[in-house]
């Protein structure tokens, strides 16, 4: 009401200046100047107040613990950390201060966000959200004041919830608390961070609505040391990639709600994705569906399923046609991995394929009977080996190599790199950075062609398996791993 009178006035001004036969014009010019001026200040949030935080709405987040699959240790770490906060008075009684901070760290797509609305769920508060990217402007002072806003905003939502508690999720907090004096050139992000701290040393047991700050980071190297002290982030509580039991609890979340055909073992799916996160099963089985709907099917199939994880992986197949010449060599190369992969871990293959995704023209693709955190030399030796074989079976069976085992090379060079590193080499225990480079190169050259003559000795004797193979490729384009297993068993009966 008062805007609409206040431009009434003004309006009723500039007819009586124009009247009374002044130059308004220069006038007009300063208060669009104004106006314009004002526009732009306000549309930066640069005016108090104006900061407008992502409130996940003014309720409790409908999202549990028990929708979470596939991070256990992470909820049960968690679920401890908020007991805090729900047994107030208890803690109270025994003197021990309620955590002020809890940081979640962990790679992109493993649910970080969702056990941040769990979180506020399970201790019935009010939840705000934002992103450290939402403070970080070019004008001084701005992120200083969002922090300010954003913890004002906090406290009230609480109050007009009736609720005593409060949550705050700041994602990509490395933008926001990033380490101090890194920015030289702008001390916004020094001001920033140093907001942020002031405001969490003022959090105290006996406030009003009290605030717990948790935040999310897969970065958290990047994190100044100030703010992840005890009394700031009192817990850092470790988001992992699922492992084949989480991979097939959240599946089962995912696929709740599709219609599954009998031949569908989500077991099995679960081996076929290993490295995946959260995030990779749930578009995977998303990808499944519209596959089965592609097709006019009224359930998703086991194929489906596998196509959808090699579409995850690799993207979606190409319109392009590699030459006659180059479908071979790719077949020649796919089939001299797959058959090195089954005899240094037989059964471990699952697909072989010459179809292009990607920046690949073809591919297979290996399972681990139970996923591996630690390895053996053994394991890398045979790694080394599959990464060769490729190229390997490209110079037995056609004469002469190719640029398509450039980055099977950069591969083998890493796990002998391993290999050393972890002193598993003729080197003993030794530092990378301190061994002569000559030493170093002759020691990996050593390790790349010991197993270079071996995967050599064994295709030699297997010239073929690799014809018969490679023929069933460049008619299918893709073969299974257990058709591969029933070659490579009549051809040794």
């Amino acid at each position: 009401m008062l805007k609409e009178i206040s431009l009434g006035f003004l309006l009723a001004f500039l007819v009586f200046l124009a009247i009374a036969g002044y130059d308004i014009i220069p006038l007009m010019v300063i208060l669009a100047a104004l106006a314009a001026m004002f526009y732009f200040v306000r549309s930066k949030g640069l005016l108090s107040g104006n900061f407008e935080t992502t409130v996940a709405s003014l309720s409790r987040p409908e999202v549990a613990f028990s929708d979470i699959g596939g991070q256990n240790a992470a909820i049960n770490e968690l679920r401890e950390a908020l007991d805090f906060i729900k047994s107030f008075d208890k803690i109270k009684e025994m003197g021990i201060r309620p955590l002020k901070g809890i940081l979640l760290t962990g790679p992109p797509g493993t649910g970080k966000t969702l056990l941040a609305k769990a979180a506020a769920n399970y201790t019935d508060s009010a939840f705000l959200a934002a992103s450290g990217s939402e403070f970080i402007e070019m004008y001084a002072g701005v992120g200083a004041q969002r922090v300010r806003k954003l913890f004002q905003s906090a406290r009230e939502a609480a109050l007009k919830m009736k609720k005593n508690n409060a949550v705050i999720f700041i994602d990509e907090i490395e933008v926001l608390g990033g380490k101090r004096g890194s920015t030289s050139s702008h001390m916004e992000y020094d001001q920033t961070i140093n907001q942020l701290l002031c405001e969490m040393d003022g959090m105290k047991v006996d406030d009003r609505v009290r605030l717990l700050v948790l935040a999310a980071t897969n970065r958290a190297d990047m994190l100044d040391t100030a703010l992840t002290r005890p009394g700031r982030f009192d817990r850092q509580v470790k988001v992992h990639l699922p492992d084949k039991d989480g991979r097939l609890e959240i599946l089962k979340l995912h696929t709740g709600n599709k219609p599954l055909a009998e031949d569908v073992c989500l077991d099995s799916v679960a081996k076929e994705c290993f490295g995946f996160s959260g995030a990779h099963l749930e578009s995977m089985a998303n990808e499944a569906a519209i596959l089965a709907m592609r097709e006019g099917s009224k359930a998703i199939s086991y194929c489906h399923f596998l196509e959808a994880v090699d579409k995850v992986m690799m993207g979606a197949k190409l319109d392009r046609k590699p030459s006659a010449s180059e479908l071979k060599r790719v077949a020649f190369h796919e089939t001299g991995h797959a058959v090195i992969g089954e005899m240094v871990r037989p059964g471990s293959v699952s697909t072989v394929t010459i179809t292009p995704r990607g920046d690949a023209l073809g591919y297979i693709r290996q399972t681990d009977e139970n996923d591996s955190y630690m390895y053996t030399k053994d394991y890398l030796e045979d790694r080394i080996a599959v990464t060769l074989a490729g190229a390997v079976a490209e110079e037995l069976m056609l004469g002469h190599r190719s640029t398509g085992a450039a980055n099977d090379f950069e591969h083998a060079v890493q796990a002998a790199n391993t290999i050393i590193r972890s002193g598993m080499s003729e080197l003993g225990v030794v530092s990378l950075e301190d061994i002569p480079k000559d030493l170093k190169h002759k020691v990996l050259t050593s390790i790349i062609r010991e197993q270079e003559n071996r995967v050599r000795e064994y295709l030699e004797q297997s010239k073929d398996l690799l014809l018969q193979i490679v023929d069933v490729l460049l008619d299918k384009e893709k073969i299974t791993g257990d058709y591969l297993r029933r070659v490579v068993r009549a051809k040794a009966a």
